[in-house]
């Protein structure tokens, strides 16, 4: 039950990104990703806050799969990313914690870096 509820939930997450970001991205032009920056930013809201509100309660793991995996997950991973990071300060983590984050950040970028000449190489842009 738990993989459908995912499931169901990634695909809202997914099309509430695309009709937010695809509307704040065109209210304010293409100078800037102010779509993505807002979806980031709503994202790690959402998710600290149901996280923390779910973890409080008897909710089952459905709920938290449905909401938090899949809506939350659908709309934007780095919510997930934030709130992991707030966690291991919050535990008093903070060695982990700026590792999680110069990590993420720089092999996140070394990825795309890599995936973009991968791409333009294959379509013979060398």
């Amino acid at each position: 039950m738990v993989p459908l509820v995912v499931f169901l939930g990634a695909g809202i997450g997914g099309v509430a990104r695309y009709a937010l970001g695809g509307w704040v991205q065109s209210a304010t032009g293409a100078g800037f990703p102010w779509g993505t920056l807002v979806i980031n930013v709503s994202g790690s809201l959402v998710l600290a806050f149901l996280y923390t509100f779910l973890e409080a309660t008897a909710a089952p793991v459905e709920w938290r799969a449905f909401l938090g995996i899949g809506i939350c997950g659908g709309y934007t991973t780095f919510s997930t990313f934030s709130y992991e990071t707030v966690r291991l300060l919050l535990e008093g983590n903070w060695i982990a914690s700026t590792g999680y984050v110069a990590a993420s950040m720089l092999l996140s970028i070394a990825g795309a870096l890599l995936g973009y000449g991968l791409a333009n190489a294959a379509l013979g842009r060398g």
